[in-house]
């Protein structure tokens, strides 16, 4: 051993014999396993029960236990048997206020875990035995939990059925050879269930202890009683042993000790009885512990758990009792925020049911402890659960979450579908009255505008975002000009009557539009963009959730309550709705049942995290905006340098904005190319060098870290190229799909440019910042697709519609088109002008079928 190492030795681990020992060494502040074997020269130092020597003969004996319990010395993410009672002694001494988590991406911090296993999950559904399978798969989760250098504690069920079996088994070894032949007549009988919990706890323990050892992992049983959790000094003992053996790596089984228990549960106490048969104070922490349910949230808040996972045969609470059509499983559960929720009737196994198991969720959430309640036979849970995917309900207290966004997303689908029953007048007349309350409401959200820059302000944000979020009053009129164009323009969208086809004498087929459902907008800090947004949701009769930036989150709640004003003449508020906290967006982006397109606005690693989250929602969005302008050898220079400056500096942070600009390699030497530069330069405009230009210059600009930069203020990279075609393959390459320019008068080579980038805006001669819905007359955009997909490019209203078909007929069936039937198929195609058809509505609009084929 070195001389810097300086042993730190004292009596920190208990093992089953009572010795002590403490087996690290403290190096800067660093453990390491101590070998007393191999540093003879420190025994003398060791201490047992405060004796002064340690002989060699009790560090053998120590260690020989010690390696018997497979320690794996792993506690609170330090290596070695450290500090374990002073970890204790914290525990048991410290009393802090906890918080149950927020949301569900928080569970991945919980430390110590809580899992009850219910009587539903863990015994047979013919309640012969355990169901073996669905034991296995929690005791491996669990294992897993702990070698994540997690702490977990196990509340289980299941002694009462395995005696049972026990029981019934030895019951039929007595039988008489008549009574075998008919063993369900003698057998039906109900066995004693304390006596059955005598049988089968120590086998329930036995059959813990082998699964769990095939991990490598060790476990303890705890039993514990009704009373123990009354009296505060029995309490107390509990926490400290639990404590140790989760100091020690071990796996606490928790029971109740059924063997004593009362029979008629009905008999039990209330908490007011036992408070004052017990004489408790006000303080103290009491429920009745009726059954395992309550047990388990006991143990949590004794714990100091930091999640309680209560595994049951249903996926969670629902609205209404699970059987029926009608219900639906709420992902999260505020008590006292959420409506009344219909229990129905409990399973046959177990004491508890799903009343029992809200109120003792309940009463741990209100302590500190988070609580899910989820189906534990549902594949791999539990580990879903700690890493935050949307598994059973999610309790919480968060005053926030006073509505669940799953709830937000339903109701946005009842809005759509109030939207789609309007008519288009009806529809226009909303967007014009949003545009009205922009003008009227003009100082009420510039004073909202106001606050949201103050605060951007002292938190330091980069200039470029503090003009994004700026509102005055030339944009709110330019918001009121687009929402009018949009007003105008969607009467003739929705329920548009694509293709008729008459298929055969009285039978025609109709495509039309209608809405893709529900819409979850995800932007920046650009409160602009949520009316126009909104205006066109509302013309094609989608719902819309808005998650804005937290920059903006005073504009945007001014903005979304002017709109549901708006909308509420015609019931339909709930159509549009303001997400507000960041961490919902997780949980959102699980809901494909109930979102239908994910459309992200904003910087490329709001766009890259959104892909990366989800999974199964359609997601509509350009990945970058790295935009080109090629200046070829045929330029007109007076127009180039106009161009290029607009597209650089007329606003730096829009994703087309300009971000490298090529120059064919016969202007680098002309003084063209430095003029560019200069006007570049002063604007303001930080300019590097791509890996050619930089080989080129002596003295030129710094060389780019990359040529997929999109960087999002005044700044650009240049680079030279030999030709149109190296033009187009440099864009190919590192260009993002969105905007690319060329400047020549050479009407070839412009042909050439725009027929081979693969991009979705390509321009010539024109600045790279008209690639915008607004300035084409194509009304407010959603947002740009880069995609491969029939939207694309700016995606305005009709890439918010999507189709059906519509068959009406004259009591027509197949069989009137075979060989031995009276019709024949025409399929002629029909003319389709001016007919719209309210897609809500149970009588469509006259067709003209009856009509002559035109």
């Amino acid at each position: 051993m070195t001389s810097s190492m300086k042993p730190v030795l004292t009596s920190d681990v208990r093992v089953s014999l009572g010795y002590k020992v403490k087996l690290v060494m403290e190096t800067h502040g660093v453990h390491f396993p101590f070998n007393p074997y191999k540093q003879h020269k420190m025994m003398n130092k060791l201490r047992i029960f405060n004796r002064p020597i340690l002989t060699r003969a009790e560090v053998d004996m120590s260690f020989h236990l010690l390696n018997r319990a497979g320690l794996r010395f792993v506690q609170g993410g330090k290596k070695g048997l450290t500090s374990i009672r002073e970890n204790i002694s914290r525990d048991l001494l410290s009393n802090p206020v906890r918080n149950a988590y927020s949301y569900r991406r928080e569970l991945q911090d919980a430390k110590r875990i809580v899992i009850k296993v219910g009587s539903a999950v863990i015994a047979r559904n013919d309640k012969t035995g355990l169901a073996l399978g669905r034991l296995a798969s929690i005791i491996e989760q669990v294992t897993q939990l702990q070698n994540q250098g997690k702490e977990v504690l196990i509340v289980t069920s299941g002694a009462v059925a395995l005696g049972k079996k026990k029981l019934r088994a030895e019951a039929r070894m007595s039988m008489s050879m008549r009574e075998t032949l008919s063993p369900k007549e003698h057998l039906s009988l109900d066995l004693d269930s304390r006596t059955a919990a005598a049988v089968g706890q120590s086998r329930l323990m036995a059959l813990y202890d082998a699964m769990f050892s095939q991990y490598g992992a060790n476990v303890a049983q705890v039993l514990v009683t009704e009373p123990d959790f009354y009296n505060t000094e029995f309490r107390f003992n509990m926490k400290c042993t639990v404590l140790e053996l989760l100091g020690l790596n071990i796996i606490p089984i928790i029971n109740a000790n059924d063997t004593i228990a009362p029979l008629d549960i009905n008999k039990e106490l209330t908490e007011a009885q036992v408070a004052r048969d017990l004489k408790l104070k006000p303080g103290d922490s009491i429920i009745t512990v009726k059954d395992n349910d309550s047990l388990a949230a006991h143990v949590a808040v004794e714990c100091g758990a930091d999640v309680l996972i209560m595994m049951s045969s249903v996926d969670g609470i629902f609205n209404l009792p699970p059987e029926e059509d009608d219900a639906r499983l709420l992902h999260t559960y505020c008590p006292g925020a959420v409506g009344d929720i219909v229990y129905g009737e409990k399973s046959e196994l177990g004491l508890g049911g799903m009343n029992a198991k809200v109120k003792a969720a309940s009463w741990a959430l209100d302590r500190g402890v988070s609580v899910i309640i989820c189906n534990g036979m549902q594949e791999n849970a539990i580990l879903k659960i700690i890493q935050g995917k949307r598994v059973g309900t999610f309790f919480t207290n968060h005053k926030s979450r006073s509505t669940p966004v799953d709830v937000m997303a339903v109701n946005a689908r009842k809005g759509s579908r109030i939207l789609q029953s309007l008519t288009p007048e009806q529809r226009s007349d909303a967007i014009n009255r949003i545009a009205e309350l922009l003008q009227s409401r003009k100082e009420e959200i510039l004073q909202a505008n106001s606050r949201d820059i103050t605060r951007a302000e002292q938190e330091n944000l980069d200039s470029h975002l503090v003009a994004r979020l700026a509102l005055n009053s030339t944009k709110l009129n330019s918001m009121s000009d687009g929402l009018r164009q949009i007003a105008q323009s969607s009467k003739k969208f929705l329920g548009k009557v694509l293709t008729r086809t008459l298929i055969a004498q009285g039978i025609e087929l109709k495509q039309i539009s209608v809405p893709i459902g529900v819409l979850l907008v995800i932007f920046d800090s650009y409160p602009n963009s949520l009316p126009q947004m909104t205006a066109l949701a509302i013309s094609t009769g989608n719902g819309l959730l808005l998650k804005g930036g937290i920059e903006a989150a005073e504009s945007n709640k001014c903005l979304v309550q002017i709109i549901r004003e708006a909308l509420s003449p015609y019931n339909a508020m709930d159509a549009v709705s303001l997400v507000n906290e960041r961490e919902d967006v997780a949980e959102l982006l699980q809901l494909e049942e109930y979102i239908d397109l994910v459309i992200p606005r904003g910087s490329s690693q709001l766009v890259h995290s959104i892909h990366q989250q989800n999974c199964r929602i359609p997601v509509l969005s350009h990945a970058d905006g790295v935009c080109h302008v090629y200046v070829d050898k045929e330029a007109d220079f007076t127009q180039a340098v106009k161009i290029i400056r607009d597209s650089k500096c007329d606003y730096p942070a829009a994703s087309n904005s300009m971000e490298t600009l090529l120059f064919h390699k016969d202007l680098v030497t002309q003084k063209f190319f430095e003029e560019v530069c200069q006007t570049l330069k002063n604007e303001g405009v930080k300019i590097y060098s791509g890996p050619r230009l930089f080989n080129l210059l002596t003295f030129g600009p710094p060389l780019a870290k990359s040529m997929k930069i999109e960087h999002g203020g005044l700044a650009c990279t240049i680079e030279v190229v030999d030709s149109v075609q190296d033009a187009i393959e440099h864009i190919n390459i590192y260009g993002s799909g969105h905007t690319d320019v060329i400047i020549t008068e050479d009407k070839e080579a412009a042909q050439h440019f725009i027929q081979q980038v693969e991009s979705v805006w390509t321009f010539k001669n024109c600045s790279t910042r008209f690639s915008d819905g607004y300035g084409f007359g194509l009304g407010s955009d959603i947002g740009i697709s880069s995609a491969q997909i029939h939207a694309r490019g700016s995606v305005g209203l009709e890439g918010l519609l999507t189709t059906k078909w519509i068959l009406e007929g004259s009591g027509n069936t197949v069989s009137d088109f075979t060989e031995s039937g009276s019709m024949m198929y025409h399929r002629y195609p029909l003319t389709t002008e001016t007919e719209n058809i309210n897609v809500m509505s149970d009588t469509p609009n006259d067709s003209d079928s009856d009509q002559p084929i035109k």
